[in-house]
């Protein structure tokens, strides 16, 4: 037993290095590849100010920024610069990379837990739902609406339930995290976090945080419902496919209820696959989000990833998108961990 337990935990800990050391290439990967793309259009500075300023001028502001080095150089430049941790300073505005994550990437990761909230309400009941009806017309009908979540693009969503629920219904906000007066009590505060369900519980005012929720509902159903496309088709053919096994089959020898076997015996390891996918809708809640917070005016990373694409300024993308690769490669190795205590299989 002992040597069986010596053996699990040492395939757990060499689980968890390979995938620690996946993180850096894996981060290396998604840098090169933005830096070399946002070469492709030319040089920043050209980018924004091309047509603006004096040939003389540009040029001048082109060789003072480096811009006019060989390519190669430039990418060991910026390497070294993401060594040190610095991810750049935009051009437009002015601002560390930094600065601005930490400034707007609370809203982002808001938006995010409310959507996988969102995804884990909606999905995983009509994921065993389907199961528990399946061949039938109503597992048919899950089937479509789950292609329906997943195909359907953000901002048409998003605009119709905006349509719907707010100029046709007038129930919910059109757009914002807050209304005016409750974000000038939360910018009063000592120390806000920027994370607005928090702040608003701060205020001290009982109708904060009914306002700030009701500002999110649209959003986080906009984004969430991507994601619970997957769920719900990730839960489906998981419970199916455990409610094949032998295990099953003894229980239901037994006079178990099929009801019964759905909920108690087979959910839990239809849960395994959807833990180790969340670290890839992390990735995909934080592409989501740049259309929602556009949609929506959500003013988060995603929204002010849509500035700096309209003002061109390619440092204030490539800082940005650098820092998400590096947010999402840390979220994946989370989750494997998470999957690795939950499934010893993962481990070999």
């Amino acid at each position: 037993m002992a040597e069986k337990t010596h053996a699990a935990s040492g395939g757990l800990i060499r689980y968890l290095v390979v995938r620690f050391l996946l993180i850096f290439p894996t981060i290396f990967i998604l840098v090169t590849l933005v830096f070399f793309l946002m070469r492709v259009t030319g040089d920043p500075i050209t980018a924004s100010q091309g047509g603006r300023l004096p040939p003389d001028e540009l040029a001048q502001r082109i060789h003072t920024a480096g811009y006019d080095q060989p390519i190669i150089v430039q990418y060991a430049q910026y390497l070294g610069q993401l060594l040190r941790g610095d991810f750049g300073t935009t051009y437009s505005d002015h601002q560390p990379i930094t600065t601005v994550l930490t400034t707007y990437g609370t809203a982002t990761l808001e938006l995010a837990v409310y959507a996988l909230v969102v995804a884990f309400i909606v999905g995983i009941p009509l994921g065993m739902l389907a199961a528990f009806i399946r061949d039938r017309w109503g597992d048919a009908v899950l089937r479509v609406l789950a292609i329906l979540f997943y195909a359907t693009p953000i901002f048409f969503s998003g605009l119709l339930l905006k349509l719907v629920f707010s100029i046709w219904l007038h129930v919910l906000p059109v757009a914002g995290r807050a209304s005016t007066t409750v974000e000038l009590k939360m910018q009063e505060l000592s120390n806000p976090t920027g994370i607005y369900f928090i702040d608003a519980l701060r205020t001290g005012d009982p109708a904060a945080l009914p306002d700030v929720l009701q500002h999110a509902i649209l959003p986080a159903v906009t984004l969430g419902l991507l994601t619970a496309g997957i769920f719900l088709r990730l839960v489906r053919t998981n419970v199916i496919g455990t409610l094949n096994t032998g295990y099953i089959d003894a229980a239901r020898s037994r006079g178990v209820g099929e009801y019964r076997l759905v909920t108690r015996h087979a959910f839990r390891p239809a849960l395994i696959p959807i833990i180790t996918v969340i670290g890839l809708q992390i990735a995909m809640l934080l592409g989501g989000a740049v259309l929602t917070e556009t949609t929506f005016e959500w003013n988060g990373l995603g929204y002010q990833l849509n500035h700096y694409l309209q003002a061109r300024d390619f440092v204030a993308v490539q800082g940005i998108v650098a820092l998400l690769a590096v947010i999402v490669a840390v979220v994946n190795f989370i989750v494997d961990i998470i999957a690795a205590l939950i499934d010893p299989r993962v481990r070999y």
